[in-house]
């Protein structure tokens, strides 16, 4: 099941040749694909230069300073100069009527600072915004999640699952870095923010942590300080009902900041609280980790991810095998393709070394200035959602001779007429920070899909192709046939949504094709086609549309509830929910 294949749900047709690329992608998310990401350091170093501009600045206007200080300290220092020499008492009376006024109104700084700002003034609007950091945030709890991370290992830079006594290395980046107290609050932060006391707890207590080493340390970049991560920690304790930990966090607040009424009016709750119910006092709340799309197949989706790319036990599965295959082409004569099956029904095989590493280096430069963020079908709406980050875009084989080249390559394996309608053109993806794809089927699944509608047919297959490799995590799952294929670069996977490719009609698509794409820790480009089968079809300039369900049929999720269980009544942080109540 091809990633663009399994990662798609009602996308609009990407034409190339049509508007301006660069304003296509400045209008998406930046953390929706690693594409996007990098794209980010431009900016970023263009600040950097700024920067350097005015520390340069400020060094030339602190060694002035120090001139001027070290020039009328070496006068004070004997005082035995008679002021009586005129020279001497006029340099004094004019240091003190004009020099001293002149260094202390000095307008260099206002300049250095004016000139700093500019800078980034310039780059802001390419940066990214508010919603990326949300976005990236609750993607570092996905991998949280399906990996089973520890939170204080992912701010060491650490990423092992930690499992009792057993810890496993899932990831060994090739430069270590950690996160500062500031990072993680602001993650805790975003999951407090949703009410997400699970995520959220966690991450604030080790920002606890890390600011609690730092105190009185000042840092120019942190947003937060200790203080607002106690704040925080304390009221998301309480709202899952841990009232003896809110009152030691809030006590502790007090501490730091004795003078603050609305956290000593919330000791004081916390504390008759606990005086009327002492078994609070012990207390320990298991808060249970949120299941926003109430996905039915949530354990097994991850699991199947958890594995890193399982597949079936070869000599246990005799009728699974390996072979040249040239589907009697005389395309693939000379070149046969290099077929692996691993599933029989449905049918999913795997071609290796599809395309070469020149033609997925092709593939991928023409579609990333097209790239735009994937999204779902809802009813006739389409939508940008949680369970599918990635961006994508739609390629013809007008475009450049590669993509005729593939289209050929395609059609000699599969044997289908792989040109509009009966095929899509070709869809490319590239995923985010812990991009992914819950499960869902490429093919429709009701009767009422629009799919019908626009006389192309049902989808009968998917061809996917890796056209990157990635660092760690990545495989496509298929949930109801328990099994993973992993990522490798320059390998085609074919899946049929029925016993074969060929002869399947409306109806027949197998409930074992509901796959999902794993979370990605590092960049991901999968490419795609689709193909459909209406041979009967009326209107052959009809676009091809996808519609997803979720594995609990849904088109989109439900929404989601609020997590909070506590008693109400403290008041949270100044100015973030949960709205405040007083309990008398």
């Amino acid at each position: 099941m091809g990633p663009g294949a399994r990662l798609a749900a009602l996308l609009v047709l990407l034409e190339l040749g049509v508007g301006d690329p660069a304003a296509a992608a400045g209008r998406e998310d930046t953390f929706s694909a690693l594409t996007s990401v990098a794209r980010a350091l431009a900016p970023e170093r263009r600040l950097l230069g700024t920067l350097r501009r005015y520390l340069r600045g400020e060094e030339a206007r602190l060694r002035d300073l120090t001139r001027f200080y070290d020039k009328v300290l070496s006068l004070h220092e004997d005082l035995k100069i008679p002021v009586v020499n005129p020279l001497l008492a006029f340099t004094l009376i004019k240091r003190l009527q004009s020099d001293w006024r002149n260094v202390v109104h000095s307008l260099e700084a206002t300049e250095n600072i004016r000139a700093l700002k500019d800078g980034y003034e310039k780059v802001e609007q390419d940066l990214p915004a508010f919603e990326d950091l949300e976005g990236a945030a609750r993607a570092l709890m996905r991998l949280q999640d399906v990996y089973m991370l520890n939170v204080k290992g992912l701010a060491q830079g650490v990423f092992q699952r930690v499992t009792g006594s057993s810890i496993t290395d899932l990831y060994s980046p090739r430069q270590l870095f950690s996160l500062t107290a500031d990072d993680c609050f602001q993650v805790g932060k975003v999951a407090y923010d949703t009410g997400d006391y699970y995520h959220a707890i966690p991450w604030l207590e080790e920002a606890v942590s890390l600011f609690r080493r730092s105190y009185g340390e000042w840092k120019t970049e942190d947003e937060a300080s200790l203080e607002d991560a106690l704040d925080y920690l304390a009221f998301a304790c309480y709202q899952v009902g841990n009232v003896s930990c809110a009152l030691s966090l809030s006590r502790e607040f007090l501490v730091y900041s004795p003078d603050n009424k609305r956290m000593a009016r919330n000791v004081l709750k916390y504390e008759r609280l606990l005086a009327e119910n002492g078994h609070l006092m012990a207390a320990e709340t298991a808060i249970q980790r949120p299941n926003v799309p109430h996905l039915q197949t949530r354990d097994t989706y991850e699991g199947l991810c958890q594995t890193l790319g399982s597949q079936p036990t070869h000599y246990q599965i005799p009728s699974l095998y390996c072979s040249y295959e040239t589907n009697s082409s005389p395309y693939l004569l000379l070149q046969p393709a290099r077929k692996e099956v691993i599933h029989l029904r449905p049918l999913v095989a795997l071609y290796h070394d599809f395309v070469s590493d020149e033609e997925a280096q092709k593939i991928r430069e023409l579609a990333e200035p097209w790239l735009q963020r994937s999204v779902v079908a809802s009813g006739e709406k389409q939508l940008q959602v949680e369970y599918r980050i990635s961006k994508s875009a739609w390629l013809k084989d007008t475009v450049d001779p590669v993509l005729v080249t593939l289209d050929r390559r395609i059609a000699a394996l599969t044997g289908l007429d792989i040109q509009p309608p009966y095929a899509e053109y070709l869809q490319v993806v590239n995923y985010g920070i812990g991009g992914h794809y819950e499960p869902h089927f490429d093919h429709a699944t009701s009767p009422s899909s629009p799919l019908y509608k626009m006389k192309s047919g049902n989808r009968v297959a998917t061809l996917m192709i890796y056209l990157s490799s990635v660092e760690a995590g990545g495989a496509t799952a298929f949930i109801y046939g328990n099994f993973s294929v992993p990522v490798v670069k320059v390998r085609g996977m074919l899946h049929c949504f029925g016993g074969t490719c060929t002869g399947v009609e409306r109806g027949m698509m197998t409930h074992f094709t509901l796959a999902a794409l794993c979370w990605w820790e590092t960049s991901g480009w999968p490419t795609s086609g689709y193909t459909s089968m209406d041979r009967n079809s009326e209107d052959p300039a009809a676009p091809i549309l996808k519609t997803e369900t979720l594995a609990d049929g849904s088109l989109s999720p439900k929404p989601a509830r609020s997590q909070s269980q506590g008693q109400r009544g403290a008041d949270p942080p100044e100015g973030r929910p949960p709205a405040r109540e007083d309990l008398e």
